[in-house]
């Protein structure tokens, strides 16, 4: 399906749609913005894309549901590509509620929210009505205090944010290869922070046994999502040990 010039919209697991934009200004190959839209009785989106995108998100969202009916509003960790729009959002649709964890909550949503968060212990379960997403602590994996994942339980769903991103503008979902394209993307832009638990966390989003991988910049994976975690996992330890 295809919503405005630049911004598409395409189905990379059952009702659940990822909604790219592609910028080709940024690095040598250009950037996809990517937002992911969980059509269920009560509809999620997970990250907002930045307040400039609002028109073009809000357009790919109609050609699914109304933009009035979203339940939630969720994202990765604040920062403005993930969670720019999130008033915007809020102001769009009445009963919407930005969920996110409890930390999350306290330290900034709980201000910069224009109706009162919802805030989530790790492990703890939205249930959608026909999807279950599950929100799963990462702080600073791959960076900010408050970082976290959804892992959508009823598809496999794994929502990865930055994790595994990459440059160009290939299809919406993919088979081959995300690691090494990660790898290169990381090389370029160093923006995964390198701790002790960075690797540990990695591969314990990979014990969930995803099916798809919902990438933030670049295009979703579907395939061996498990080996994929680990060998992420294994290229940061790399990095950390080469760090010092």
């Amino acid at each position: 399906m295809e919503s405005t010039p630049g911004t598409t919209i395409d189905e990379i697991a059952d009702r659940i749609y990822r909604i790219a934009t592609f910028v080709p200004e940024i690095g040598p190959t250009g950037f996809t913005f990517n937002q992911f839209l969980i059509d269920a009785d009560e509809p999620a989106l997970f990250h907002t894309g930045p307040r400039g995108m609002f028109p073009l998100v809000t357009a790919a969202i109609e050609t699914v549901r109304p933009v009035s009916e979203l339940r939630w509003i969720t994202f990765g960790h604040l920062e403005a590509d993930e969670s720019g729009a999130m008033n915007s959002f809020l102001g769009a649709a009445p009963q919407a509620q930005v969920a996110h964890g409890a930390l999350g909550c306290m330290v900034s949503l709980n201000d910069l929210c224009d109706r009162a968060p919802r805030p989530l212990a790790d492990g703890e379960v939205l249930d959608l009505g026909g999807r279950r997403l599950r929100h799963l602590d990462t702080p600073h994996v791959p960076h900010g205090w408050d970082a976290r994942v959804l892992h959508e339980e009823e598809t496999g769903t794994l929502f990865c944010g930055d994790l595994f991103s990459h440059l160009g503008n290939g299809p919406a979902v993919v088979s081959s290869d995300v690691v090494e394209p990660a790898d290169e993307a990381e090389t370029m832009f160093a923006s995964t922070c390198l701790t002790p638990t960075t690797a540990p966390t990695i591969r314990r989003l990979a014990d969930l046994e995803p099916r798809t991988l919902a990438i933030m910049h670049g295009s979703s994976f579907t395939g061996d999502c498990a080996g994929a975690l680990r060998e992420l996992a294994d290229r940061y330890a790399t990095r950390l040990a080469a760090a010092g």
